[in-house]
Parts: structure tokens; C-alpha cells; sequence
């Protein structure tokens, strides 16, 4: 009898799996199957819809908590769409014994968070369920958000284009690790989980053509590079060098056999622009504190359709496979 893994909840080939062969099966339609962050939808005026539900443990890291998180995955999974976030739902499941200091500690820093993007919590639930029948708290949330650009999706990249990250890779995903394993490291390596409205804002401002963006969570840079080759059936060439990871990611991956380029983000957006325009688009993400570190990473190619290939330093190349199994549950 087959079963439920951890890894089809991993962002990679398992979970690609599930959806296409299972939740498609019984819920599709031609919004569903865009497999975007939000569903845009037509009511009068356009809007992007999401939903999410958070369970990362441990519920307080560096850099955040359960409740931060919740509202800047959220809010950029609408910003991503080029919606300005408007409203939220959110829904707490509890855990009988958790400390009433912990959690209103986690309310107050989603309400800071709220505050960065506009965005208001409208509507919610609160379930408590006994010791045992869950871990601490778990979050549900639902945004909407009005769609102020139009036409971002992953089926659009041409030859050419360019891809740009908005800053470091993988430092979610690293110090989620570090501190559930107890893994100490040199530096101050925290959580990037941030709000990334103000970002798109900038790009929409600059009179940006923007063509995909993506905010890479789970399964990171990987995941989100070959679900735009795959959509648009287009390669990507990426100057590894070019990269940005700090040293502590780099560190903890190489000690532990890991890929960075496969670890969560929570405060960081891929965007794909034409040629002509990269370097205006990093001057715009480089103008808030979020983007100081933004960076062209590579180009869509007519060659390898469907693949990410890594070029070294040294001029050799390798695939940059789609992540598989599940490096870390419960990242987010």
C-alpha cells in the first residue's frame, strides 16, 4: 500500500508528483493548473489568492518565528504575482500547555510584520487541541491581493532573458538546520524571512518588464530554476560563481553533503527580466536593504530545453537537478 512521505511535502519531485497525479486528478482547472504562487482570479477587477499553512520547528529561530513567517510567506506569495497584498485570514491550531507569553510574542511579531506591507488580517479560527495532538502551534493562512502588474508567469521566459536573485541563497534553510541539530557556527547566520512587497514595488516603480518571479522556499533556487525550464521549455545557464551564499551556508552544506542551492529561503525573489533591462532591475533591488546584495545570476538559452545547467568558474558545466527527497521537513 503506498503511503505518505515526508518528501512529497518537500517542494521536489515527490511533490510534483502528488499534485500532478493525484490532487489534479479530482481538482482540476485552468486556474489550478498554472501552478503559480496565487491564483489570479477575475472578479470585477483582478486578484491573487493564496493559501498556506506553517509548521516549522522549532516556532522561535534566528531572524523569526512561526507567526512572522506565516504573514511574510503569505504576502510574498501574493507580491510575487505583481498583487499588492490586501487581506488575510489566519487560523492558529494550539497545542493545550503552550506558554501564553510564547504565543502572544508570536501575534506581536505577526502584527510588526503586517505593518511593512499594508496588508490586514480580517477574518480567522482559533482551535486548541489536547497535549500530543500537535506540535506547539500550527498556522493556516489565506491572502488576497490586488494585482497592480499584470501577466508574471513561469511560461514566459523567451531566449535571453536574464535571472537575478535578490540576495543570498539558501539562509533559511541553513539556520533552520543549525539550530534544530545544534550545529554551531562561526558568524551570525539567521533566517532571511522577510517581507518582499517592498521589493516588487520597487521593480513595478522602475517601469520593470517583469516576466516570472518566484520566491524560493522550499527546494530553493533549484526548484524554482527548473520548474521555469520545464514551464517554459526553455534552458537556464547559471554562472555558479555568480551565485551570492555566505560562507556560513557554504560551510554547513559542505559538511554535511548538502546542495545550498537547495536550501529554503523566506526573504529572497528570483525575477526573470529581458536582456536590456537587467541592469536597471538590480538598481531598483539594490535601492531597499532587502535587495543590497542583488545579483545576475544567468540567462534562458535555447539549448538543454527543460534543464538548469551550473557553469563553473573554469568553463565546465553540470546539471542542476530538480531537488528530491526531503532534506529537511517542517522548514516553513
Amino acid at each position: 500500500m503506498k503511503q505518505i512521505l515526508l518528501s512529497h511535502g518537500g517542494g521536489g519531485e515527490e511533490t510534483q508528483k502528488l499534485i500532478k497525479e493525484l490532487f489534479f486528478r479530482y481538482f482540476s482547472n485552468p486556474i489550478l493548473e498554472r501552478m503559480e504562487d496565487a491564483a489570479v482570479l477575475e472578479t470585477g477587477r483582478k486578484i491573487a489568492f493564496t493559501t498556506d499553512s506553517f509548521t516549522v520547528s522549532p516556532i522561535f529561530f534566528k531572524g523569526g518565528n512561526i507567526g512572522k513567517l506565516a504573514v511574510a510567506g503569505t504576502v510574498n506569495d501574493i507580491a510575487m504575482m505583481g498583487a499588492k497584498p490586501l487581506y488575510m485570514s489566519c487560523s492558529f491550531i494550539i497545542e493545550e500547555g503552550l506558554p501564553f507569553e510564547e504565543l502572544e510574542e508570536i501575534v506581536k511579531s505577526m502584527a510588526e510584520e503586517m505593518e511593512k506591507s499594508g496588508v490586514k488580517i480580517v477574518t480567522g479560527d482559533t482551535k486548541v487541541v489536547p497535549r500530543g495532538s500537535a506540535d506547539k502551534i500550527f498556522i493556516n493562512t489565506t491572502g488576497i491581493g490586488e494585482i497592480i502588474y499584470e501577466g508574471i508567469s513561469a511560461s514566459n521566459l523567451k531566449e535571453g532573458d536574464v535571472i537575478i536573485v535578490s540576495g543570498t541563497m539558501g539562509d533559511h534553510g541553513a539556520c533552520i538546520m543549525a539550530q534544530r541539530e545544534g550545529i554551531e557556527l562561526e558568524g551570525e547566520l539567521s533566517s532571511d524571512c522577510a517581507t518582499l512587497w517592498p521589493l516588487v514595488e520597487n521593480l513595478i516603480n522602475a517601469n520593470i518588464t517583469i516576466k516570472a518571479m518566484r520566491d524560493p522556499t522550499r527546494g530553493g533556487l533549484a526548484a524554482v530554476l527548473n520548474e521555469w525550464a520545464e514551464q517554459s521549455a526553455i534552458g537556464i545557464e547559471v554562472e555558479e560563481e555568480k551565485i551570492p551564499i555566505k560562507e556560513e551556508v557554504q560551510g554547513m552544506c559542505e559538511l554535511l553533503g548538502l546542495e545550498p542551492l537547495s536550501l529554503a529561503n523566506e526573504g529572497k525573489l528570483i525575477v526573470a527580466v529581458p536582456e536590456e533591462e537587467a541592469e536597471k532591475a538590480v538598481e531598483a533591488l539594490r535601492k531597499h536593504p532587502l535587495g543590497k546584495d542583488a545579483q545576475i545570476i544567468g540567462k534562458v538559452v535555447s539549448d538543454h530545453r527543460g534543464r538548469v545547467v551550473l557553469k563553473s568558474s573554469y568553463g565546465s558545466k553540470r546539471i542542476l537537478e530538480p531537488p528530491a527527497g526531503e532534506l529537511l521537513p517542517r522548514i516553513c
